[in-house]
């Protein structure tokens, strides 16, 4: 049975909001951002610490088959699927959501049920994909808010740096369109999971991040 989740009004300085720690990058960059934004936060792998957050952010900057060595040892592959609080995955984290990663033939969490696939060489684009491109098609709990409502074009730039994709599919709630389209970002029940990096997205990353925090 699917979780209704709902948008909660609570000073986000009372949260307890958790980052999983795991070999990548770029962790620094969203605990700024959540600072900026009242929030103070706890990076661990831990598993009764993470059970006992409210929310759960699953950030990085990595490689597929590293990162998932690290959370089988800490068990966190069995764990992390079974979470019910609110779960953001960005970037590296929304892809080892998916259920394989084509970098290095790599069995992920199977949250959804997606591959990840590499950006062909057929594509004129440079890969990685690095830098401000748009989202569109914009919906789900990620995306309520009064900002995103007053531009009724639906579209919206954010910040990118990747090399593989998810492919647009039925949980996909934004889709990015860079020689291919393909997923900005996914949600189901309580996850949920943006390709791009909201805490380099300026205005439009931390509204963002401030309705995932109002989720409950």
């Amino acid at each position: 049975m699917a979780v209704s989740f709902t948008i909660q009004h609570l000073p986000f300085n009372i949260l307890k909001v958790a980052l999983i720690k795991y070999p990548a990058g770029n962790v620094q960059s969203v605990q700024f951002a959540l600072e900026r934004l009242g929030v103070e936060t706890i990076l661990t792998d831990d598993i009764e610490t993470l059970k006992n957050a409210e929310k759960i952010i699953f950030p990085g900057v990595g490689e597929a088959s590293t990162a998932m060595q690290h959370l089988k040892k800490q068990k966190l592959d069995v764990f992390i699927p079974t979470l019910t609080q609110p779960v953001l995955g960005i970037c590296l984290g929304m892809q080892l959501m998916a259920s394989f990663s084509h970098e290095n033939n790599t069995k992920t969490l199977g949250i959804f049920g997606q591959e990840v696939l590499k950006f062909s060489t057929e594509i004129s684009q440079k890969v990685p994909h690095v830098g401000w491109n748009t989202i569109t098609n914009l919906k789900g709990k990620l995306f309520e808010s009064d900002f995103f409502e007053k531009n009724p074009q639906n579209e919206q730039f954010v910040y990118f740096v990747h090399s593989y994709y998810v492919p647009v599919h039925q949980e996909s709630n934004s889709i990015t369109d860079y020689g291919i389209k393909f997923s900005a970002g996914m949600e189901k029940d309580n996850f949920f999971a943006l390709q791009f990096h909201p805490e380099k997205s300026a205005k439009v990353g931390e509204e963002i991040l401030e309705n995932f925090l109002k989720i409950s």
